[in-house]
Formats: structure tokens, sequence, C-alpha cells
């Protein structure tokens, strides 16, 4: 058979939880599943291998939301969040969060992953957010896929690689019943029944297009295509506040962070072309990209993380870290602009928009249990909607998840599905490769992805909204009768087309809907200027119901830690004030 051959094939398997994603949250929440009731069966599913996939397929640099007992409480990081979320939180699911999260730490620790720790042995937490201390770095952070994979095989649980979820299954009375799968080098198709499902797809990261032009040169790992919103969307469960977006700073041309988080706690700091520091805090909040975005405009830009006035034996500590783990690539495009940090300031700019729990607050709707609105589904990571998640918020959200799901599947059988929506699911799998000739799906995501750029990125006018919504419906119909995929891995990238079709016409549906502007430069409308507590201190939750997309408030639930009046706007004076 030739690589990536189509080949006609259905075949079906059953388990007891199915957890799709295999790059944080997924591993943890299978091994927490298992551990739970080792007789199950748990199958872990992922679209490329479980070893080196997800957004700590190359390592993580540090802990950004480290709750750790002497630097910090479960209350202080609750008030951090609510304050840093313009107040639309749902505090359980954070407090329950920063209550698990120091023994997830510990748990990874006894798996040989190794954190920064003084010379007590304790913990050496840094501070970079505007209140509490929470980052933990990680000096040898490249080896917590390894590490992860190594429980997974420990724990006998079932991996299939290569396999991309592309529907969820569901009963007639409205509970999950499974999901559809195609295998990404031969579309031959694979439906798995499962009495409970978690998703843990990541972010939708592959939304907007960087300035580079390069389409795989995203900031969030460029595999992570939204797939996990537009199944949970088309399985009809709820998706929160997708009008804040996923906006960051980020290494001009290189397109990933220049890691303020991880040199500010040395010294480093962001400044405009002065030399200046123009915000106090250089924790990603939608405040703080307002404050970027303004500089940039205000003629003092461009932007720069200012390093050269540390001592060079600090540079070359941050160098271990920043070139080593997690994007090894950042030190190789510094070397090639012949940039030394000991001399030159590091030249940022502004990301592409995304869906992104893990920076924002976008994603797939979910209680303090990861249970979505739809029964038997969860969602954990950077794709529910527990806000600035990270990559701890994924493990222990994950681990949540995982126990929850196995109780449910303990109390539950398999739900009935209909098989002609195994056989519709199929037909559109498979309708690219049935054609003679079509557009190829990488320039439909091009365009899409161009179409995202001009007329979804903030400020947000509803003009452009408006006509971008128009041109994504026509670059849908060329998507749904022309596309053409020759192979299996071009019917890996038409798929992934469609999730990031669907999410764009989230983004703009949830955008439209909040008529306010809320967190800073994430969602800035410029026809609704202004915060509007009175009429949309709410989530949004938006659905699809009867085949058609729609949008609704969700009252935000009472805080179980409460926040005083002149704590509510602090990140609001972040910007640095001129004085005499």
């Amino acid at each position: 058979m030739a690589l990536d051959e189509i080949v006609d094939g259905l075949s079906e398997v059953s388990c007891d939880v199915l957890v799709i994603g295999g790059g944080t949250a997924g591993p943890m929440a299978a091994l927490k599943a298992k551990l739970k009731n080792p007789k199950a069966n748990v199958v872990l599913l992922e679209k490329a291998n479980v070893k080196r996939s997800g957004a700590i397929s190359m390592g993580m640099d540090g802990l950004n939301n480290a709750v750790i007992p002497g630097y910090a409480t479960p209350e202080q990081y609750t008030k951090e969040i609510t304050i840093a979320n313009d107040g639309i939180v749902d505090q359980k699911a954070v407090y329950k969060y920063a209550q698990n999260c120091y023994k997830i730490i510990e748990e990874l620790d006894s798996f040989g992953i190794r954190f920064l720790k003084n010379e007590n042995g304790d913990y050496a937490v840094k501070k970079v957010h505007h209140i509490g201390t929470y980052v933990l770095p990680m000096p040898n952070g490249e080896t917590v896929k390894k590490a992860l994979y190594r429980q997974l095989r420990r724990a006998r649980i079932l991996i299939s690689n290569r396999y991309m979820a592309t529907r969820l299954l569901k009963s007639a009375d409205g509970r999950i019943a499974g999901a559809i799968s195609v295998n990404t080098r031969t579309a031959e198709i694979l439906v798995i029944k499962a009495k409970a499902v978690i998703l843990c797809m990541g972010a939708a990261g592959r939304l907007g297009l960087p300035t580079s032009g390069y389409m795989f040169g995203t900031y969030e790992n460029a595999a992570n295509s939204g797939d996990g919103y537009a199944m949970a969307y088309h399985a009809g469960a709820a998706l929160a506040n997708l009008e804040c977006y996923q906006i960051n700073p980020l290494i001009k041309d290189y397109n990933g962070p220049a890691c303020a988080y991880v040199a500010g706690p040395f010294g480093a700091f962001t400044a405009n072309n002065e030399g200046s520091r123009f915000i106090e805090c250089d924790y990603w909040s939608g405040q703080m990209m307002l404050e970027f975005y303004n500089e940039l405009l205000s003629g003092k830009g461009p932007v720069f993380l200012q390093l050269k006035h540390l001592h060079p034996d600090t540079i070359s500590e941050i160098e271990s870290t920043l070139h080593k783990v997690e994007r090894p690539t950042r030190g190789l495009f510094q070397q090639g602009r012949g940039v030394d940090y000991r001399s030159e300031s590091i030249e940022m700019h502004i990301s592409e928009i995304g869906f992104c729990s893990g920076h924002s607050a976008s994603g797939v709707f979910v209680d303090d249990n990861a249970r979505t609105t739809v029964p038997g589904l969860y969602a954990a990571g950077d794709m529910a909607s527990v806000p600035h998640n990270y990559m701890l918020g994924a493990f222990t959200n994950g681990s949540v998840a995982g126990i929850d799901a196995m109780e449910f599947a303990d109390n539950h059988d398999f739900a009935e599905f209909d098989a002609a929506d195994v056989a519709r699911e199929r037909d559109r799998v498979l309708a690219p490769t049935r054609r003679e000739d079509g557009i190829p799906p990488n320039q439909v995501e091009y365009k899409t992805r161009r179409l995202v750029n001009d007329y979804l990125q903030p400020p947000k006018v509803t003009c452009k909204y408006e006509l971008g919504m128009r041109r994504l419906a026509e670059t849908r119909e060329d998507m749904q009768e022309r596309m053409i995929a020759r192979n299996a891995h071009e019917l890996l990238r038409a798929l992934e087309v469609q999730s990031i079709m669907d999410c764009a016409d989230m983004a703009v549906h949830a955008s439209l809907y909040r008529e306010e502007s809320r967190w800073g430069l994430y969602h800035w409308r410029t026809d609704f200027p202004e915060k509007d507590n009175e009429n949309w201190f709410c989530h949004t939750l938006l659905s699809k119901q009867n085949g058609k997309m729609t949008s609704e408030k969700r009252a935000v639930e009472p805080y179980v830690v409460p926040i005083a009046d002149d704590e509510k706007d602090l990140y609001d004076k972040q910007r640095i004030r001129a004085s005499a």
C-alpha cells in the first residue's frame, strides 16, 4: 500500500472511558480514570502520536499558576484570576483547581519532572502576577512528555495514535454514546462506543494567520486546529465566552513567547522604543494586551522585552531555560538574526487571534467536575472554560475529569446511537476524497485564516464582522462543494479546515452577541466601547440548537471568594503613569 493511500474500511470498538487528545490534560485524565477503576477499559485517542503531541510536545519552561503553600493560598489565586478576567468567572472551578494543584505538582515531581528548588530544597517560586506569587520554573521541563508517557505505559492504557476524532455520538435522550474517528494514514473509519468521553483537544490555535505568513508558525501548537471546540458544538454542548479571544505578546516573526514569564522574575521587563517600562505587570491579560496595543500605536513602538540591563550570568540562566526547553528553535531564531540579549532587546508584536482558556477564558463550558452540558461528556485543558488554566490547570482539571468520568461510566451502561449518524458522518468525512478535481485544503485554510485576520482581529467593528460573516460563508461553500483530498494526509488537513471554519463562525457570532467591551483587547468593540456590568456581567453560552448557532446569557455564580470594590479594577490600572 502506498503511503497515505485511502482505504475503504469501517470498524467498531468499545471502552468504558474514551479520552480524546494526548497532549497534557488527556494523558492525566486517562491515567486517573484507569487508576480509579483498573478493571475498566480506557482508550486514549490521538491524531498524532502521544509520545510527542500537544502543546507540551517539546516540554515546558515553567508552571505559570502554581499555588504553593507558603507563597500563595487558593483564596489569593482565585481572587487574582477573577480580577484578571474582569469578574466573569465560575469561582468554584478556579478554587477547586487552586486547592488541588499542589498535590499534582508533587505527583509530577514523583514522575521525575523537576522543578526549580532553592538551597533548602523548597520550590523556588517567582513573582510575575499582579498580586500573588505563582511562577515555578522547570529547568529540565523537556522531560515532561517522556515522564507522562512512562506513566501511561505503566498503567497499561490503550493508546490509539494516528486517529482523528471527527464527531461525537449521542443517544436519542441526549447522553454521550461515543465518537467517530478516521485514521490519518489510511482514512479508515473507527467508531468507538464509550460510556463517557473526555475532550482534551487543546486550543483553537490555528484560527488567525501569523503575521510571518507561515500557516504553521502559530503561537499555539499548530496541530491544535479547534477540533474539540467544533466537536463539542456539533454535539450540542454549550461553549462559554468565545468572544474573549486569546491574543499574546510574542517575538516578532518568530511568533513564540518572548517569555516575560521566565525572564521577568530575573529582572527583565516590557519596554517601549525609549527603553521605558510602560506596564507594571507582565502577566498576560486582556488589559495588558490593550496597553501593549496602545503603546504600538502611540509612536513609542515597537515594544521590546528588555534584558540587556541584566548581569551576563543572569542572562545566561534565562537563555538556558528559554533556548533548551519548550521551544529550542527560539535560540536558533535569535542566533540567525544576530541578536545577543546582552546588547540588544527582543522585538515583540501582537499575535493572531485564537480560542484558549489556558490564556484567556474561551472554552467548552464545564462545571467544577469538568462536566459539560451533555451528560457523560467532559472537557479539560485549553479547550475547557476554566480561565487562565495553563499546563498545570490542564493536568489538574484532567485529573478531575478522569475521576468523575470513570464514576459516570461505572454507573451507566452504553447508550445506543443511530447507525444512520455514522453513515452520514462517514459521507461527510470522505467527501473530499471522492472528487476528481477541486481546491486543495491548504488553499481553503489560507483563505479562511486570511479572512479571520482581515475582519475579526480586534478592535472589533460591527460592519467588518458582518462582512467577515458573508466572506466566510462564501468560503464555506467552496470548502463543502469543491475541496479535494488526494491522500489520507490531505484528508486530515481537510478535516482540520472544517474545524477552523466552525471556530471562525463561532468567533463572529459570540463577538456580535456581547454588546459591550470587556477583557481589554480580547473583546474591544468600537461600537460598544465601555464595560456594561448592568447588562453584560454574565457568561455568554453559544450552542447549536435545532441546527442553528445560538447564544444566551448565563449568570455568574455567587463567588466563593469575595472581591472588594477597590480590588475589582486593579488590572485596569497597570499603565505606569508619568511622574514629575
